[in-house]
Parts: C-alpha cells; sequence; structure tokens
C-alpha cells in the first residue's frame, strides 16, 4: 500500500509539473478532437497546502495539514443521461494511516462523486450513485442536512467544500407542480467522517480526559445493505416570495453518539428527524428559520444513560449587505434536550452533566476587495451556556482565473475541556494554500 501512495504522489507531482509548464494550455487537436467525439468535459485542479498547530498536543502531529491532491472532474452529457466522476488524488503527510477506504476517504483517492443522472420523464429528475448531497437553510449549521459531513477536514484548514462528505445514494427529484419532493436513499448507511483522535484531539468520557492518537474512536457501524439504510425526504414550496420545507429523516444518528456497555464499544444509535425551514427577503436582507425534532428511538423515556436523548433543534437567521462589498450574516441556534430529568437521574457519580438548553451564535463577516479578486471572511461560533467558541478567519486571493492562494486558521477556547468547541482547544492551527485550476 505504501508503494501505491508513493507512486500516486508521483503522479501528483508530475501532473503539477505539467500544468505548471504551461502544457495543459495547448492541448493538441487529436486530443481536443477526441474528447469531442466522446462529449467528455474534464476538469479539475491541483491543490497544496500545509498547516501546523500554534501550540504543543503530545497526542498529535505538529502539522495539522500537510498533503497535496489533483482532482479529476469528468462529465459525460448524453441525450437521455448524465455521467459524472470527480476523484482526488492525494498524498497526505499527517495521515495517521494510509490505507485505501472509499468508504471513511482515507488512502490515497477520494471518490467524491461517481454517478449517472437520467429524466425518465419530465417532472422527474434520477441521480443514481456516489453524490454530495445537501439542503436546509444553516451557515454551517445543519438541523435536517443530516447528509455525511467530514468534520476532520472542517477543522484542519481544507477547503469549506471538504465538510460535505459523498453519499452512496438513489436521488429522486419529483417536480409536478408547485410543491417539489426530493427523495434520497441510502442503502448502507453513511456516517460522518468523525472526530475521531487521528488528526484532531477531542475530549474521551471513558477516559476522563483529552484524547488523540492515543485512543483512536474506532465505533461499531451499521453496515448491512439494505438492511441498515437511510431514507431522507424534503417537500417545498415558494409562498409569497418565502420558500417553505418539510424535512423528514429515518436512519441513524451520524456521529457514534452512543455507547454499547458490554462490548464498550461507541454505537450509531437509531434516529428520526422530523422537521421544517422558512427562508425569505425581510427589509434589505434574507431570515430564516429551521427546526426539527430528533427522535432517538433506542431511548424511548431518556433513561438509557448509553443512548442519547431526544431533542428539539432550532435556528434563526439574518443576513444582509451592510456596506458595499461588505456582508453580514448572524444565527442563533439551540439544542433543547428532552425528557432531562430522567437524564440528570441516572448520571453516574464524576460524570460531566450537559446543559437542558445549548446555545450557540454565529456571526460571518465577508469583505470583497482588490475588484472582487480578494475575499476576507471571519466566521464565529460561540456558545454563551457552554462558554466556549470556535473561530475561522480566511483570506482568498485570486490571481487570475487560474491561481488561487489561500490562508486561515482555526481557533478554538472554552473554560471547560468537555464542550464541545473547548475539546478542540490544543487543536489551533493556521495553514495555507495554492491551487491551480484547469
Amino acid at each position: 500500500m505504501r508503494g501505491m501512495v508513493n507512486g500516486c504522489w508521483l503522479m501528483v507531482v508530475g501532473v503539477s509539473l505539467v500544468i505548471l509548464l504551461g502544457c495543459t494550455s495547448s492541448m493538441s487537436a487529436q486530443d481536443e478532437g477526441l474528447l469531442s467525439r466522446l462529449d467528455i468535459d474534464v476538469h479539475g485542479f491541483v491543490d497544496v497546502r500545509g498547516g501546523m498547530r500554534t501550540q504543543e498536543d503530545l497526542n498529535e502531529k505538529d502539522a495539522s495539514l500537510g498533503e497535496a491532491r489533483l482532482q479529476l472532474d469528468l462529465q459525460r452529457m448524453g441525450d437521455l443521461s448524465t455521467i459524472q466522476v470527480r476523484a482526488d488524488f492525494l498524498h497526505d503527510e499527517v495521515a495517521l494511516e494510509d490505507d485505501l477506504d472509499i468508504e471513511e476517504g482515507t488512502g490515497f483517492i477520494d471518490l467524491r462523486e461517481a454517478n449517472v443522472l437520467i429524466s425518465p420523464v419530465d417532472f422527474m429528475d434520477v441521480k443514481i450513485g456516489r453524490q454530495i448531497l445537501t439542503w436546509g437553510t444553516g451557515d454551517l449549521l445543519f438541523i435536517n442536512d443530516l447528509f455525511p459531513k467530514d468534520w476532520q477536514s472542517f477543522f484542519s484548514g481544507r477547503d469549506v467544500e471538504y465538510l460535505k462528505a459523498p453519499s452512496d445514494a438513489f436521488f429522486i427529484s419529483l417536480f409536478p407542480g408547485a410543491v417539489s419532493i426530493d427523495v434520497a436513499y441510502t442503502p448502507r448507511f453513511d456516517s460522518d467522517r468523525y472526530i475521531s483522535g487521528h488528526r484532531i484531539s477531542y475530549w474521551n468520557p471513558g477516559l476522563g480526559e483529552r484524547a488523540g492518537r492515543d485512543a483512536i474512536v474506532d465505533p461499531v457501524k451499521p453496515d448491512d445493505w439494505f438492511e441498515d439504510d437511510e431514507v431522507a425526504v424534503r417537500a417545498y414550496g415558494n409562498i409569497a416570495g418565502y420558500e417553505l420545507a418539510v424535512y423528514l429523516y429515518d436512519g441513524y444518528w451520524k456521529n457514534p453518539e452512543g455507547m454499547d456497555p458490554a462490548a464498550m464499544k461507541p454505537i450509531f444509535p437509531e434516529l428520526a428527524v422530523y422537521g421544517a425551514s422558512i427562508r425569505g427577503g425581510l427589509g434589505k436582507g434574507l431570515v430564516n428559520f429551521e427546526c426539527g425534532y430528533y427522535d432517538s428511538k433506542d431511548d424511548f423515556d431518556g433513561t438509557d444513560l448509553y443512548i442519547p436523548n431526544d431533542e428539539i433543534r432550532a435556528l434563526v437567521g439574518y443576513e444582509r449587505e451592510l456596506l458595499k462589498e461588505l456582508s453580514m450574516g448572524v444565527q442563533y441556534y439551540v439544542e433543547q434536550m428532552q425528557d432531562y430529568t430522567s437524564y440528570k437521574s441516572v448520571l453516574l457519580e464524576g460524570q460531566n452533566a450537559k446543559d437542558e438548553d445549548r446555545q450557540v451564535v454565529t456571526l460571518r463577516l465577508t469583505k470583497q476587495a482588490m475588484s472582487q479578486n480578494m475575499v476576507i471572511s471571519l466566521f464565529t461560533y460561540y456558545s454563551p451556556t457552554d462558554s466556549d467558541g470556535y473561530v475561522r478567519p480566511v483570506v482568498k486571493y485570486k490571481v487570475n482565473d487560474a491561481w488561487l492562494v489561500t490562508a486561515g486558521g482555526n481557533v478554538f477556547f472554552g473554560e471547560d475541556d468537555y464542550t464541545f468547541f473547548g475539546q478542540f482547544k490544543r487543536n489551533n492551527n493556521v495553514y495555507g494554500g495554492v491551487r491551480y485550476s484547469f
């Protein structure tokens, strides 16, 4: 396997050199003719970036990021179908393991998309295969978007597009009239790419301390095809300029939130979510509201210490332009635990209790400059109930149509080591990257 990784690394470097020398700008007429006859569009980029922790973490590498990736995106549009394959070929110096696992996104290939899109009738689209799925109204807050996320990428300094992990699904869109319906069926559960200790240290409640590579999270994951499946449904439409939607999800918690006390293994308990959202204009900006009821199906009355309780989650947001090329977005988010008295009654001695209501406020500021070639962004999470937060400053400069330079950071803070953001405060990092698109 290491030889394959080294081979991939040589390929990435080789292709990068070809691009840097400008060879791709003068593709031969014969090559162009072949692609034209096959109706294949090819796009992609080479992205090289690195990052360092700003403090020592004994359980992780000093480097938070050190990778080079080549992405190839191939698409063929036909009369009856559209086929797309998008894959990243990757060399990662920080990865703890280099075994190829397409499902987990480890190894030298991260297969982002591989699907076919067909339209059997005028009011229906069907996409089958690996794809990136998303819906909901939150800005980097997710309630009814129960599609996989990659939190390791998000906290490490990869581009924000890598927060969305792929799903292996059948996605059906129906638009017969005023109300449209989307149905996503995943025949085998796709979890988040959760914080496991491989590159981000975390709070380990079993050890009662922060852990990382010394205590890798190794859960029992539902993985039987057509038995451990997921269904997500959205129905949406417009009324008086406002987009309204209702949502349904039936599957599992996306992170290993539960525990099997006999095996002492983390598990993914069963979960159903029922939600709704609305988004539209208000004054000079846009307002959105979203809510969801999280039905933790394995814990009916909240008395199972090892299964998360039911929750009500909600957010409200507003965004508008403050000045020319300066915009602002704010959100207020809350998680309210149900059966809180039952939860408190079964806590073990010395165990840290969660709050009944966890609140989070977010602020996004975005400034465009230099004819919109430079974008300066600051996204901040702050939880007044947990007394912790997370700050994401990013600067992107578009040198020309091909070259993009990025610099940023991930800064966590908190009074306690066991709160959501506070547990990550040994992972503060700064990073930079260069991308060439073709």
